[in-house]
């Protein structure tokens, strides 16, 4: 039999996987894998159905329908004051998981290295290890989740390309601030780096904090690429339809392997969302719904013995159980759902070493009624 040489020998089934069937298996609730549980808007699914009536059911342009490239350039006007070409600075894509992909592909050769920060979301290593690159594992500060700005500049070589982050931040729920967002500007400039922004939660943030997209500041503008997710904004999360926003030069480079991996996205819910976005109120109070949520879940588990980090963003909740139980991480989610019926994801498995402070992850992104007997039960161990 003709061997085969993986590119990715040291990847198994996601823990994504793993935990929701576990929660499956044992019919317990599922907390762990960021999906909603409540319905999407009945508007936008009748705008899907609409579309598939009117004959929109073939492929679409490779770049994305015209009309919702063109209402995405002004919601991001509206969001971050920046006009970006509908032609030639947007692109949509088979969510964001894709145009991560597509863009790592398109731009690192070979030998080039990629700055990532652990905890990290766990397709950057393997997109990066499969275009030949190298990643470099930076650890953000527990427990408030930080960047060391200098330990970023001491980790800079003649080979590194490109420096990734996520804001707001999966698996944490951290956020960067203004001060980081200049910083990493300076340095992007400083060592002619290019900058790959993960924002799918960009409108899911907290406490009246401002996003801080790259897309705000001119130095970062001009070697950025911001990824969003209509699957996240508006929790239809198996649609798959992202979409990203970059200069021309980079677009054109990132397209070339965007039409090979996937060419084109739904042509009728692209048309659905075109019609959706034209009214602002679908998007802005998102933070509203989801920090209601959260905070729900918090009062409801305030009795318990888990002890909650700040989130400040996203569909997550970290929770530490730090003084109850010796057990690493993930024999602590796997007990949890095997003997206790609540599934979450252990956060050691978004770092490359493993790195393990006794904390899971908990998804909020569910009706009351889940939470509450979600709240039960962590009351209750």
């Amino acid at each position: 039999m003709t061997r085969i040489c993986s590119k990715l020998p040291d990847s198994g089934t996601s823990i994504f996987t793993t935990m929701s069937k576990m929660a499956a298996d044992h019919g317990a609730i599922n907390l762990s894998q960021g999906f909603p549980d409540f319905n999407v808007s009945e508007k936008l699914i009748s705008l899907v159905s609409d579309a598939m009536l009117s004959g929109h059911n073939q492929y679409a342009p490779m770049a994305g329908l015209p009309d919702l490239r063109k209402v995405i350039s002004h919601v991001t006007h509206d969001r971050y004051l920046y006009l970006p070409d509908p032609e030639t600075e947007i692109t949509i894509t088979a969510g964001a998981t894709e145009a991560l992909f597509a863009t790592i592909m398109a731009l690192i050769q070979a030998e080039d290295e990629v700055i990532v920060f652990d905890p990290a979301y766990d397709s950057y290593d393997p997109a990066i290890r499969m275009a030949g690159g190298i990643p470099v594992h930076l650890t953000l500060k527990y427990p408030g989740f930080h960047i060391d700005w200098d330990e970023v500049r001491s980790a800079i070589s003649d080979k590194t390309r490109l420096i990734m982050i996520n804001t707001p931040h999966n698996p944490t729920g951290s956020i960067l601030s203004h001060e980081d967002l200049k910083t990493l500007e300076t340095i992007a400039l400083q060592y002619d780096l290019f900058i790959l922004s993960d924002e799918v939660y960009e409108h899911i943030i907290f406490d009246g904090h401002l996003h801080e997209s790259v897309l705000r500041y001119d130095g970062l503008r001009t070697r950025s690429i911001a990824v969003s997710s209509f699957g996240k904004t508006f929790h239809a999360t198996g649609w798959k339809v992202g979409y990203l926003v970059a200069p021309e030069y980079l677009t054109t480079e990132i397209r070339k392997v965007h039409q090979f991996v996937t060419f084109s996205v739904s042509s009728a819910v692209q048309h659905a969302l075109a019609g959706f976005l034209k009214y602002k109120n679908n998007y802005v109070e998102l933070a509203s719904l989801y920090q209601q949520k959260r905070d729900y879940f918090l009062r409801a588990i305030a009795k318990s013995r888990f002890e909650p980090l700040p989130s400040s963003g996203t569909y997550f909740q970290l929770l530490s159980y730090t003084g109850m139980d010796a057990k690493n991480d993930v024999e602590m989610a796997e007990l949890l759902t095997r003997e206790h019926g609540i599934a979450s994801i252990p956060v050691s498995v978004f770092y490359k070493d493993g790195t393990d402070n006794s904390i899971l992850r908990f998804c909020f992104a569910k009706q009351e009624e889940t939470l509450t007997k979600a709240a039960e039960i962590l009351c209750k161990i």
